[in-house]
């Protein structure tokens, strides 16, 4: 038997929705499993650390470990810790975020840092927002964790990392550096962090903006599913196509 491929696999629209678990999601896991395929579960959102969302993710039936969870967090902190060890930032963030700062050896402050970083919060205020854009007018490299204007929330959708990106932007007359999907960065060190190549590994994700071109831009085999945002009425609109179009992930046989 050949050996299986490697997956990268979008959570949001693939395996889950909003709150609950997409039909077949957790067979799909475990056939993974099975296999010995190695995969990583991507999610652009930056709130929370993999132990959490492996915690929200057995809640529902679906059992992946906090190693196999990567969030746009940890690209952004081995993006930082890449480009200047032992630096400082500015945050506006939350655990997921802070705590992957933290864990690479930066300090987390408001005194001249390195960077200011951006996340998805729910809780930052004027004050907050002021003085991150003081900070890049100053002369901090700008990094967001991702570029999504917006997200679910309870009751309809959430301002999100983007739109905070936007605000600080318009302020300060300087763009972020966005590091999640469709940055193809945040593939590549996804790709790194599960230590196989390009060549042998199979994006799976519901958005063609996101994460298909993610995928076509990193040289993978894509898969999208029709579970999430991207109708297959949408697909023809697109100058890259995907390799696959599936109803769910159900349908994959690693």
């Amino acid at each position: 038997m050949t050996s299986p491929k490697n997956y990268l696999i979008d959570m949001d629209g693939v395996l889950i929705s909003g709150v609950t678990m997409i039909p077949g999601a957790d067979q799909f896991i475990e056939r993974l499993k099975a296999r010995g395929a190695r995969y990583l579960v991507l999610t652009n959102n930056p709130r929370y650390t993999p132990r959490d969302l492996a915690h929200r993710l057995q809640t529902i039936g679906l059992h992946i470990p906090a190693e196999r969870i990567f969030t746009s967090a940890l690209a952004t902190a081995f993006f930082l810790k890449s480009q200047k060890a032992q630096g400082t930032a500015f945050v506006i963030g939350e655990s997921g975020l802070t705590e992957a700062i933290h864990d690479i050896g930066y300090i987390i402050t408001d005194l001249d840092p390195d960077y200011v970083v951006i996340g998805e919060t729910h809780s930052y205020n004027l004050e907050m927002v002021t003085k991150a854009v003081r900070l890049v007018a100053a002369g901090a490299h700008f990094i967001a964790t991702n570029p999504d204007p917006s997200g679910p929330g309870e009751g309809g959708i959430v301002p999100a990392c983007g739109a905070l990106a936007a605000l600080i932007e318009k302020a300060s007359g300087v763009s972020p550096f966005f590091v999640g999907k469709p940055n193809p960065l945040m593939m590549r060190t996804a790709l790194n962090y599960l230590d196989v190549h390009s060549e042998d590994t199979v994006m799976v994700g519901d958005r063609m903006d996101t994460d298909i071109i993610a995928g076509v831009e990193a040289g993978m085999e894509t898969i999208l599913v029709l579970t999430g945002v991207t109708r297959r009425q949408d697909v023809r609109r697109y100058p890259y196509q995907p390799t696959r179009i599936v109803e769910s992930v159900a349908e994959i046989e690693p």
